[in-house]
């Protein structure tokens, strides 16, 4: 199939499939980019949510992309570190942290990448709440679990905690730099003030407000908003923005600060997770050629390097409620269409 005809089919599917959940009441409304080479499309459909205040869905309006920040925040700058020689990937963690020997300082980044580390399967922070215990060593500090692939926040937020050490700058100064390095200007860490151009997520306690500008994962807000899995916004604009220039440094490399090499390892299968479908380092990967991450708040960003097609999807699916009805069909509609 033509780019254009391409382009121009999977805008409709993806503004048909929103449409159906935007007037079924499961999601207020939401935003995609389609592109390909030079050649981008914008969908937006509804409103960013169900008080007077919210606005109508649009490019430029921002949306709390949850677990897409451990692929634009933390594994770029992850890149970085290999590629400018500060962090081995293969070595263990206790390296680059004072203290020790801890009973997870084994554990790699090349493990928390590919979600094999035996880290602690469970996020939940609030134990460390009025410790004086930094928080990177009371990770590494509990035991292992059992071996095996286990999709998990602790690593990425240990990540986020090592790169900070490795840098010897805050996570979010060091993303925003990169972003705005890029052309990204609209994609930051919160708190953002509450505006019709932002998305609001989750309303939590029926009769208060819901999580607007902050972010919607709780940990992450323990954490002050900035944390190596969670907390990010961004736009349908930045996150094209994003994906023209992954696709450019996995051709040609400098892009991103990146290089060809590490975005190639980082789009390679490493660890099988079910059929067709691995985990490379943080991204998914299928046996097809397509490479995607989502987020729980109802994002995903999927890329096909070889014919440089990708869709960017933003929606606060999660604004309803958790059950986040409709969206898995959305994100099949999308991968079905680089099937074509």
């Amino acid at each position: 199939m033509l780019d254009g005809d391409w382009l121009a089919e999977t805008g409709s599917e993806i503004r048909g499939v929103l449409k159906v959940m935007v007037d079924a009441g499961w999601l207020p409304g939401g935003t995609a980019v389609v592109g390909t080479g030079s050649m981008w499309e914008f969908i937006a459909v509804g409103r960013t949510g169900d008080d007077p205040q919210a606005g109508p869905a649009a490019p430029d309006v921002h949306y709390d992309v949850a677990s897409l920040t451990k692929v634009m925040a933390t594994w770029p700058l992850v890149g970085r570190a290999v590629d400018g020689g500060l962090l081995d990937l293969d070595a263990p963690l206790e390296e680059y942290v004072s203290g020790g020997p801890y009973p997870g300082g084994t554990v790699t980044a090349r493990q928390i990448l590919t979600h094999t580390s035996r880290l602690n399967p469970v996020t939940w922070l609030e134990r460390y709440v009025g410790t004086e215990q930094d928080l990177a060593e009371a990770i590494l500090s509990e035991p292992l679990d059992e071996e095996g692939y286990r999709y998990i926040d602790r690593g990425f937020i240990l990540l986020g905690l090592v790169i900070e050490r490795l840098f010897g700058a805050p996570l979010d100064r060091l993303a925003g730099d990169l972003w705005a390095e890029s052309g990204m200007v609209a994609t930051s860490y919160g708190p953002l003030a509450r505006s019709p151009m932002v998305a609001p997520t989750e309303r939590r306690i029926p009769g208060a407000a819901p999580a607007w500008g902050v972010v919607h994962d709780e940990a992450a807000a323990l954490m002050g908003g900035v944390a190596g899995h969670a907390g990010v916004f961004s736009t349908a604009i930045d996150l094209g923005v994003y994906a023209r220039e992954l696709i450019r440094a996995h051709a040609e490399g400098d892009a991103l600060g990146l290089s060809a090499g590490f975005v190639r390892q980082s789009w390679t299968a490493q660890v099988p997770v079910e059929e067709r479908y691995a985990r490379g380092l943080a991204w998914l990967v299928t046996d097809d050629g397509l490479v995607y991450h989502n987020g729980y708040t109802g994002v995903s960003l999927y890329m096909h390097p070889e014919t440089g097609r990708y869709v960017g999807l933003l929606t606060n699916a999660v604004h309803f409620g958790r059950r986040r009805t409709g969206l898995f069909d959305l994100r099949a509609a999308v991968r079905a269409s680089f099937g074509d």
